[in-house]
């Protein structure tokens, strides 16, 4: 019986207006059904009371008819009318009311009641702005009073005021709950909309960064572990060209320790380092393990300075390593650096990583800029992962220093 069905979204939420449900579709035909049903009705009641009381002739039937059929005509293309012209829609479905009324006129306060209040509880739908909606009230109610008044003589104005009255009040509740609904649905289907888009990025981010997690550890492990065992095959053939057999036994045998590491390493990562516990070997031990086997491959002077006092977290103790490793491999391949000093140390709640040689140095700018250079670029990403700072300074024909610092309860994060 509401015509307040005929809400457009455009009118309710202009920047949702593609954002009908098939329940709001739904539930606007469901409203405007009941609504033509309630005019039929009305219709009905009109015409028999006028044939029983006041006679009914062709010519009165047939007007009656076309103008209701009008009436149901033009509130079923509300939204287009209203949309341009809204108010000259609320004066021609006024005017075709009041017309039907007074063409049957033992009908005419039925007419009146049970078709003005359904147009100004229609205006919510079209306005949905109290002041309009307002207006709209006091002039049909006016109207409403002018014309009992003035058709009856006043006889049955205490009865079909307040009458009136009741049934707008009861309309336009029905209309302001059923308008709060659509935009609580259309809310809904925005948030549901929003949470889809969110998902789908939320995917594409997670498979970038397990792109670039797993780059970062195949060139962490396979690069690394090949980069390692090339230089250790090098100086093997540096000691046999030399004669020094039992020196290339000796790093034959750290060769094949260091290819086992190294296939360890990458079965872990093709494990996807689903394990929530970490080696029981201590940061300390390890870091040492890696300056040993760049010693033994490089013949490089390592001054260290490890002062870590509290445990390192899962995720520091991981990419620490890698950092280091990928920092020692930089310097045997590039540097030409003869010591190199790492110093590590925790210090406030953060470890503090420093790795500094006394080599060629190199551009920072130029290798930012160049291809293939990805394990500066993995040093970087690490970092950032672990919620520190990096500093690179490196200047030629004196040495490289890289310094970083990353808070220890970043770590615990998986």
């Amino acid at each position: 019986m509401n015509d307040a069905s005929n809400v457009q979204v455009q009118n309710l939420n202009p920047e949702t207006s593609e954002s009908k449900s098939e329940g709001e579709v739904e539930n606007k035909d469901i409203s405007k059904i009941l609504t033509i049903i309630w005019v039929f009705i009305i219709y009905s009641e009109s015409v028999i009371l006028q044939h029983l009381f006041g006679g009914l002739n062709l010519l009165q039937s047939s007007l009656f008819t076309i103008i209701i059929i009008l009436h149901i005509l033009l509130y079923l293309h509300a939204h287009r009318v209203a949309k341009y012209f809204s108010w000259a829609y609320f004066v021609i479905q006024g005017g075709l009311i009041f017309a039907s009324a007074f063409l049957l006129p033992e009908s005419f306060s039925i007419v009146l009641v049970g078709l003005m209040p359904v147009l100004v509880g229609q205006s919510i739908g079209i306005y949905y702005k109290p002041l309009k909606v307002i207006l709209v009230f006091l002039i049909s109610y006016v109207l409403f009073c002018v014309a009992v008044v003035s058709h009856n003589d006043g006889r049955q104005f205490v009865l079909f005021i307040p009458l009136f009255f009741l049934i707008v009040v009861v309309i336009v509740a029905y209309a302001v709950l059923f308008l709060k609904q659509v935009k609580a649905r259309i809310r809904t289907q925005n948030v549901l909309k929003e949470l889809e888009i969110a998902h789908q990025k939320v995917e594409e981010l997670t498979i970038a960064n397990e792109r670039q997690r797993m780059a970062r550890d195949l060139h962490d492990t396979l690069a690394q572990g090949l980069a390692g065992l090339i230089m250790q095959l090098e100086a093997i053939d540096a000691h046999l060209s030399k004669g020094s057999t039992q020196r290339a036994q000796e790093i034959v045998q750290q060769s094949m320790s260091q290819v086992r590491r190294t296939l360890s390493d990458s079965r872990r990562a093709i494990d996807n380092l689903r394990s929530k516990t970490i080696s029981e070997v201590d940061f300390a031990e390890a870091v040492e393990e890696e300056i040993q086997r760049f010693t033994m491959a490089t013949s490089i002077r390592v001054i260290r300075n490890i002062k870590i006092k509290t445990s390192v977290p899962r995720l520091l103790f991981e990419h620490g390593l890698f950092i280091i490793s990928e920092c020692l491999t930089n310097v045997a391949k590039h540097s030409h650096a003869n010591t190199v000093w790492i110093n590590i140390l925790d210090n406030e709640g953060k470890i503090e990583i420093e790795i500094r040689d006394d080599g060629k140095g190199f551009d920072t700018d130029i290798i930012a800029k160049q291809t293939g250079h990805y394990g500066i670029i993995g040093i970087h990403e690490r970092v950032r992962m672990l919620g520190g700072n990096i500093n690179i300074n490196s200047i030629l024909q004196a040495g490289t220093a890289i310094k970083i610092e990353a808070p220890l309860t970043k770590g615990d994060l998986s």
